[in-house]
């Protein structure tokens, strides 16, 4: 699932004007199509770092992808090697990843109720999607999956708040959309997982990334964006010819630069003692 969206969804207050975590995560669905063709990928020092985590490479390893979307960490992750196991409870996002990765097996489900075994996987991991889940049962319930020494690892992407342009873009938008990035987790990740793992000490990571794409796929991304999605095409239009307007202005040869920070937790499960 999605995005960087991020990660209003956890213990933050919600007035009536704000759309509902349940309408927002069923958005996603109504643009499953562009999410997969506009959304940015994860860079290869991503995983380089959750193996170096991990203390263990990927290849080889049982990996359950939670909030798989269309599949865009799912298919990084078994060109790695992992054995991957896609969960996605939407039938539209999980449509277009059975059509990108047939063989990879797809379980209709949620984090916070797994239909897997115990101790039946090396790694369980969230890419954009840990907001959507209720940590009190999500970590638990991945804990519970993961063999002794496994790991969970949740990561999003953001506009890296570093970069002039996307910060400035990010304030646009949150002042014209209902609720926009009310309460971010992505950097506080360790403390929500640590509140309900007490003994167990998440480590964080914060990565940075570019990608160049032609303006219509950077606003195609953005429409893909949850708030946006819930909207509707019509409502949001207006937003949207803004954000050409002014990245027109910044990014003249109609190319964006866009920016990314990659804030990575990963905690590991104790290792049986003999």
């Amino acid at each position: 699932m999605p995005t960087d969206d991020h990660l209003d969804h956890l213990n933050a207050p919600r007035t009536t004007s704000e759309p509902s975590t349940s309408s927002l995560a069923l958005s996603f669905d109504t643009v499953a199509t562009q999410y997969a063709e506009a959304r940015p990928g994860y860079p290869p020092e991503l995983l380089a770092t959750i193996e170096q985590l991990a203390e263990r490479p990927l290849a080889g390893a049982t990996v359950v992808d939670v909030g798989a979307g269309t599949g865009i960490a799912t298919r990084l992750l078994r060109d790695r090697g992992a054995q991957v196991i896609a969960v996605e409870p939407g039938p539209g996002m999980g449509a277009q990843l059975r059509a990108s990765l047939p063989e990879v097996p797809l379980l209709r489900a949620v984090g916070d109720a797994l239909p897997l075994a115990d101790a039946s996987a090396d790694l369980v991991t969230y890419a954009q999607a840990f907001h959507w889940t209720d940590p009190a049962s999500s970590v638990p319930e991945a804990l519970r999956v993961l063999r002794p020494g496994g790991a969970l690892a949740v990561w999003w992407n953001t506009p890296d708040p570093d970069v002039a342009w996307a910060a400035e873009q990010e304030a646009r938008l949150k002042s014209r959309l209902p609720g926009y990035h009310a309460s971010g987790i992505s950097s506080g990740a360790p403390a929500v997982i640590e509140s309900v793992t007490p003994g167990l000490t998440p480590t964080h990571r914060r990565l940075h990334w570019t990608r160049r794409v032609p303006l219509s796929l950077h606003l195609a991304h953005l429409s893909s964006r949850s708030y946006f999605a819930n909207l509707g095409p019509e409502r949001s239009a207006p937003v949207l010819a803004d954000e050409r307007t002014h990245l027109t202005k910044i990014f003249p040869s109609g190319e964006v630069e866009e920016a990314y920070a990659v804030d990575l937790t990963l905690v590991r499960k104790p290792s049986t003692r003999h």
